[in-house]
């Protein structure tokens, strides 16, 4: 299976349920949160995935914030650091207008965005007796 296919298949298991950025509370509020740093700038997070992931479906920077209620300027802010982090842009967008600009996933967003869900499923997956035994130590509510 081709990068590409794979990523669409990951976006698409991605949008049937919730990531880790989304959800993953589970009991007591307690959640494993995955970022993968560039310097000291995040290059990709919960956030900034499913911004992508927002991107992917709804082919629209502003329709993508509204979703996870942010501002456009934010929304742009985010894709302009990832782009900047990555040797490629993982957004292009068009600009606005009367036909209205539109954005999408280049290749390589595709990409990032297909890792970075697995990346979480797995950590989630090995991480799993860890935090059940943190759990049971959290002080109650």
């Amino acid at each position: 299976m081709t990068i590409r296919r794979k990523a669409r298949k990951t976006i698409a298991a991605a949008a049937a349920g919730p990531g880790m950025g989304q959800a993953g509370m589970g009991q007591a509020g307690m959640r494993l949160r995955l970022r993968l740093m560039r310097g000291s700038e995040i290059a990709v997070g919960p956030g900034k995935a499913d911004l992508l992931q927002g991107i992917a479906e709804t082919g629209s920077i502003s329709a993508a914030g509204r979703r996870l209620n942010m501002s456009y300027k934010r929304a742009w802010l985010l894709i302009d650091t990832m782009n900047r982090c990555f040797r490629a842009p993982l957004v292009t967008a068009g600009s606005g207008g009367k036909a209205g600009g539109g954005a999408a996933l280049t290749a390589l967003g595709e990409e990032v965005l297909a890792r970075f869900r697995h990346m979480e499923q797995a950590a989630q997956k090995a991480c799993a007796a860890d935090l059940k035994a943190l759990r049971a130590r959290l002080r109650k509510e």
